[in-house]
């Protein structure tokens, strides 16, 4: 297979930190890799580099292949408030629309926004966080590049987003490159796992339980390799002290050799892990957390949640999931007070003590050190702020190490009630490993809004489904056991479909000697065929000036859409049929 991405002895510091030194590695046709590495330590800047928007510090090389298409997202994308979604996507799309009829591309990206369930007609400046990424999603799958580099393209979708894009990527036959904290849609998308450790490269083909298998394998074998190399280490700085300075060339390149060694000895491998284990425990909780009774809650004629009853134990886990807009973060701000019911209340326990994540993230002072945020210099080293980072203003730190710091403060607050809003956007694997493992023996009570799909099964015990208009439904069991709920019910609902279909009724095929005629009923048939081609001909020509035109309303379009691709389906049979039928004609 022909490599799609070379690249060559790229290096990147920022100061005394060095994020990779003299890297190298290629990409081939077909692979999907997926990069990971702990937040900080340059993954983003990787990327850039891979986009052409940095630069190597020590020159090197990145050569894609001549004649392929490259479509490149960025965490956070750019857009014009006052544009229309599809405007923008159109304008977004203006690189990889070369030799492609306008018409055509226009329908490609008008499929993937109803895929998105978004509206070609609103603003974008009214979209969500999560809506916007689906935009710049959309424009990336329309593009049909040969290439795609992505940085952690799931991070703000709701779960049906997710795993529309996870299935597409998965169909494609694309070459794929990209960031990403979520191990479910890593494993059914990816073939390979990159990992950048301590400034270095290491290739894993296979999934992400592969990785971690073959990854403490290599720190094994690292760490047995330096255990011989001190044992080396010492004889020869004995030999050293026991002989003198004049020796012969021999001698010198043997004292050559020992500063290599010596070099090599002093290099330790140390796993960059957070800790959790001095962060203080949870406050003692009493028996009333939080109990909601018959509460409402209406952005003017926008219904967010309507009569909703239900009381909080102590212990509980519960995740609460449903798709991008339906109330869940209105939700969590009520509970925690920020917001006020529009209809019922809420009561609060004495001894509740919330801790409160906001995906929006923590209100910095981008001038204040790290220090200065949390001052525990021990905590904030266990949550891998070594002491050189104490003094460095926040503004400085990564978007995954915000996030980090941002969960300290948090946590250092000793809540007894943790709502964490998407608490898995940004942070890395490793990260959100050892957060799982702290949550999974934290005593308080849990309300997790997630799209991370592996969080919630090993977190949650229960879910709250909002459904829309105000709905809330309680399912008990994590998100594996609710997505196979509803496939059960899906295809209950097919096979009920398919029973409530007529049949048609299949005529035998007499066996003949000789070429026949059409039948009478054939003749009929195909004469009856062409006036249906002509009829779904019109049609088409209807459904694609309504879809080009740019007045109907969304509804209109995505029905249009819809039965647009039904449409063709049933003219090719059709025609089929007929050919088949003018033949014996």
């Amino acid at each position: 297979m022909p490599s799609y991405l070379q690249i060559e002895n790229i290096s990147k510091s920022y100061g005394t930190k060095v994020l990779f030194s003299h890297i190298g590695f290629h990409v081939n046709e077909g692979d999907k890799i997926a990069l990971i590495a702990p937040n900080g330590t340059g993954k983003t800047t990787l990327m850039r580099i891979l986009a052409g928007k940095d630069k190597s510090d020590s020159g090197g090389s990145v050569k894609f292949l001549k004649a392929i298409r490259i479509a490149f997202l960025e965490q956070d994308c750019a857009f014009d408030p006052a544009a229309t979604v599809l405007a923008q996507a159109l304008a977004d799309s203006a690189p990889y629309m070369e030799g492609i009829d306008p018409f055509e591309y226009e329908l490609r990206v008008r499929k993937y926004l109803t895929s998105f369930h978004l509206d070609p007609e609103q603003r974008m400046g009214a979209l969500s966080g999560g809506e916007v990424k689906r935009v710049a999603l959309t424009v990336m799958l329309a593009s049909e590049a040969d290439f795609l580099i992505m940085d952690e393209p799931t991070n703000h979708l709701d779960l049906d987003a997710v795993e529309f894009l996870e299935s597409t990527l998965k169909r494609s036959r694309c070459t794929l490159f990209m960031v990403t904290h979520d191990r479910y849609f890593l494993d059914r998308v990816c073939n390979t796992v990159m990992e950048l450790d301590h400034g270095s490269i290491y290739i894993y083909k296979g999934d992400y339980a592969n990785f971690l298998e073959k990854r403490a394998e290599r720190i094994e074998n690292w760490n047995a390799q330096t255990d011989r190399v001190r044992n080396l280490f010492r004889r020869e700085l004995e030999w050293i002290h026991a002989t003198p300075c004049a020796r012969t060339g021999k001698a010198k390149y043997r004292k050559q050799a020992f500063r290599e060694i010596r070099e090599r000895a002093s290099q330790t491998w140390r796993e960059t892990q957070v800790s959790m284990e001095g962060v203080a425990p949870a406050a003692r909780l009493g028996s009333k957390i939080i109990d909601c009774h018959d509460v409402s809650f209406r952005y003017g004629d926008r219904c967010m949640l309507s009569h909703f009853t239900y009381n909080f134990q102590r212990g509980e886990r519960v995740g609460i999931v449903g798709a991008n807009g339906v109330g869940k973060t209105t939700f969590l701000r009520l509970l925690t007070g920020a917001l006020a019911p529009t209809e019922g209340f809420i009561e609060r326990g004495e001894s509740l003590r919330i801790g409160w994540y906001d995906q929006s993230g923590m209100a910095f002072d981008g001038d204040q050190t790290v220090l200065e945020t949390v001052n525990d210099s021990q905590l904030l080293g266990q949550f891998l702020f070594p002491y050189e980072m104490l003094n460095t203003p926040v503004a400085r730190l990564s978007g995954g190490e915000r996030r980090r710091l941002y969960l300290l403060t948090v946590l250092v607050r000793q809540p007894n009630l943790l709502i964490l809003d998407e608490p898995t956007n940004d942070l890395d694997i490793m990260t959100l490993n050892v957060l799982e493992e702290y949550l999974l023996a934290f005593k308080g009570s849990l309300a997790i809004v997630s799209h991370d799909r592996h969080f919630l099964d090993r977190l949650a015990d229960h879910l709250l489904v909002f459904c829309g208009e105000g709905r809330v439904k309680d399912f008990i069991g994590g998100y594996t056991e609710y997505h196979s709920y509803l496939e059960d019910v899906e295809a209950e609902r097919r096979r009920a479909a398919e029973a409530a279909r007529p049949k048609a009724v299949e005529r035998p095929r007499p066996a003949e000697s000789r070429p026949r005629r059409l039948s009478f009923a054939e003749r009929r048939e195909f004469e009856q065929l062409g006036r249906e081609l002509e009829e779904l001909g019109a049609e088409r020509a209807r459904l694609e000036a309504l879809l080009s035109g740019g007045t109907a309303d969304y509804a209109a379009l995505a029905a249009a859409s819809e039965r647009y691709g039904a449409l063709k389906e049933e003219q090719d049979a059709k025609e089929l049929r007929w050919l088949e039928l003018s033949e014996l004609a």
